[in-house]
């Protein structure tokens, strides 16, 4: 896990690999072609000679429990009922960070209960047990059409060293790793972003454009063309609309100074969209 402490990953395994519901805490249902996996595989195993047959069912066993733990790190973190319960992959919407140029964002779901506890408890109270449900959301978010590890970056929403050092640990940074994993596509880390800004927390819109002003700075040239931004929460999209300019500034400049082009591919996503924090 990426910058979490001993205790934390300690906490956070714990919780992930608790076979019940993140939500409801009922056993979350194995997939009938997993039983059916599971019945044929017993099947195979009946046989009448006593040393075969125990082999056989110790071979059951360790692939029953290899079959197990690939399904829990591979398979969703809620039950059906829970799962259904939540809207998923809500319209994307767009704001401008050019002329004739927008920003499309894309949220797994909107920030209302139960994910806007979760990343609250999560990024203000380090409650690690909440990062399970946060991971199931995040699996929702389907890699965008045409990237992969070759061609693309995700780009996850810089913080400043006075909120790392005050919070401890980074949630975006977190979050953002297992989106890595989710798509096979590598974390890009060239930007940073200046500690003169404040939290956007109960800014009204204009408000949040305006101390985002100079707030991202580029320290090394992008890797690759096909740049996805990624935040835990997107209100009104005014961070990633200013993270997106510095890359349009950045283009820009380049082809004035170096006569090439670019030609930058952005595009956004994030964890929830919704009312402010």
């Amino acid at each position: 896990m990426r910058r979490l402490a001993p205790y934390q990953t300690g906490l956070w395994l714990a919780e992930y690999l608790d076979i019940r519901c993140q939500l409801c805490r009922r056993y979350r249902s194995t997939p009938q072609s997993k039983l059916l996996q599971y019945q044929e595989q017993s099947s195979q195993y009946k046989v009448s000679e006593p040393s075969i047959q125990t082999a056989l069912k110790k071979h059951s066993f360790l692939t029953h429990i290899g079959s197990r733990a690939n399904s829990c790190l591979s398979s969703g973190l809620l039950c059906t009922h829970c799962h259904n319960d939540m809207t998923w992959l809500p319209r994307p919407f767009e704001v401008d960070i050019a002329p004739s140029i927008s920003l499309s964002i894309q949220a797994s779901t909107y920030y209302e209960y139960p994910i806007r506890q979760a990343i609250r408890a999560f990024k203000h109270q380090e409650d690690m047990t909440k990062l399970s449900l946060l991971l199931h959301a995040i699996r929702q978010l389907p890699r965008p059409h045409g990237c992969h590890r070759n061609n693309s970056v995700i780009v996850a929403m810089p913080t400043t060293s006075q909120r790392l050092v005050k919070r401890g640990f980074d949630p975006v940074s977190i979050l953002s790793a297992q989106l890595s994993k989710h798509w096979q596509i590598p974390l890009w880390q060239g930007v940073e972003r200046i500690d003169d800004t404040v939290s956007q927390q109960g800014l009204s819109r204009a408000e949040r454009l305006s101390n985002l002003d100079n707030a991202f700075a580029i320290i090394e040239k992008p890797p690759t063309k096909r740049l996805l931004l990624f935040d835990d929460v997107s209100t009104t999209g005014a961070s990633l609309q200013a993270l997106a300019r510095v890359f349009v500034s950045f283009e820009h400049a380049r082809k004035i100074n170096t006569k090439s082009y670019r030609n930058y591919h952005i595009s956004a996503y994030a964890l929830a969209h919704g009312n402010q924090m």
